[in-house]
């Protein structure tokens, strides 16, 4: 499975306690630096790279980042609506129409630089939402983020590309609007109605876990629709955006989203596995590399769990049988 990694892993890791960040060693470094020190560390164990447009890749730096690269490419652009501190009252839906006119602007700049780039869209509406009871006109402000996503995927669809939404239920907004899957489903049902057909979803695995949904169940679902665009991989207690190494917790969840993942046929048609990681105390180059080592391992365990005996276990919803299956697979 092909791999991309979002740059953002390899920054100076700012929390609102410690604005200068555990890591500050890694503040006030270019985006290329942080590209340079990626691929130094990690190699081919990462294929591509994501970043937050326009705060690390833009026009300006595009051709210092290609060289860090080093070959490697540019797999997705996501859309930094929320660390824009205008936008602090929503971006596509805020009530402003300056605002908001502004922040679709830059997000068709990013469309046009990904679609030149050959690069997938990431929308993932932080900052649309709110903090307060009483403090938002909810339906206006659906109607106004629901037609700024449509323009942003219509420019995305001239180039041959395609815009991916990702749901969160809070940070920084403390509610936000597409907060789960289903709202997410609510948004892509309601443009494919209006001919919008290249909007699919990001999976980031914590943002799910943080939700209670079920990481598999969801997987399957969306890929039974056409929707299961991307992943976003990492693990965390699931009471909190923690972003921590892959199959540090959820573990045998993750081992049966591996398993659908591969029922489903992810990466046949050029999907990867993406990894969202923010290694706040850790050395981020091992961070990233226990990620993905742990993966394969996890993928490999996947592998080799008979998945016609499971599928006949699953039929009869028989758990004693699938764990039998699944616990042979790990060598017990």
């Amino acid at each position: 499975m092909k791999t991309s990694l979002g740059i953002w892993a390899f920054g100076p890791m700012i929390t609102r306690f410690v604005p200068g960040g555990y890591q500050p060693e890694h503040a006030n470094q270019p985006t290329a630096a942080h590209v340079a020190r990626a691929v130094a560390g990690l190699g081919d164990l990462i294929d591509d790279y994501e970043f937050h447009y326009p705060q690390e890749l833009n026009r300006d730096n595009l051709a210092d980042v290609q060289a860090a690269l080093q070959g490697h490419g540019i797999y997705a652009l996501a859309l930094g609506t929320h660390l824009d501190p205008r936008n602090r009252k929503g971006a596509l839906s805020s009530p402003d129409d300056g605002v908001r006119d502004a922040a679709i602007a830059t997000a068709l700049d990013g469309a046009d630089l990904a679609g030149e780039l050959g690069a997938q869209m990431i929308l993932w509406p932080g900052i649309e939402g709110y903090n307060y009871p009483f403090q938002t006109p909810y339906a206006e402000s659906w109607r106004r983020f629901i037609d700024g996503v449509e323009v942003i995927a219509r420019r995305c669809a001239e180039h041959g590309t395609r815009l991916f939404l990702e749901h969160k239920n809070s940070e920084p907004a403390m509610k936000i609007h597409m907060q789960n899957i289903g709202m997410t489903l609510h948004v892509i049902h309601t443009l494919r109605a209006r001919g919008v057909s290249n909007i699919q979803v990001n999976m980031d695995w914590q943002h799910l876990i943080m939700n209670g949904e079920n990481l598999a169940e969801y997987a399957a679902l969306l890929a039974a629709e056409g929707l299961l665009g991307h992943q976003h991989a990492n693990s965390g207690w699931g009471t909190f955006d923690d972003d921590n190494i892959v199959g540090t917790t959820a573990f045998m969840e993750t081992i049966e989203l591996a398993v659908e993942l591969r029922r489903a046929g992810y990466v046949t048609r050029g999907e990867r596995l993406g990894f969202d990681l923010y290694p706040y105390t850790e050395d981020q180059v091992e961070a990233v590399r226990r990620s993905v080592l742990q993966w394969r391992f996890i993928d490999q365990v996947a592998g080799r769990i008979d998945d016609a005996a499971l599928a006949a276990a699953q039929q009869c919803k028989d758990a004693v049988a699938a764990y039998t299956l699944v616990y042979a697979a790990l060598g017990a």
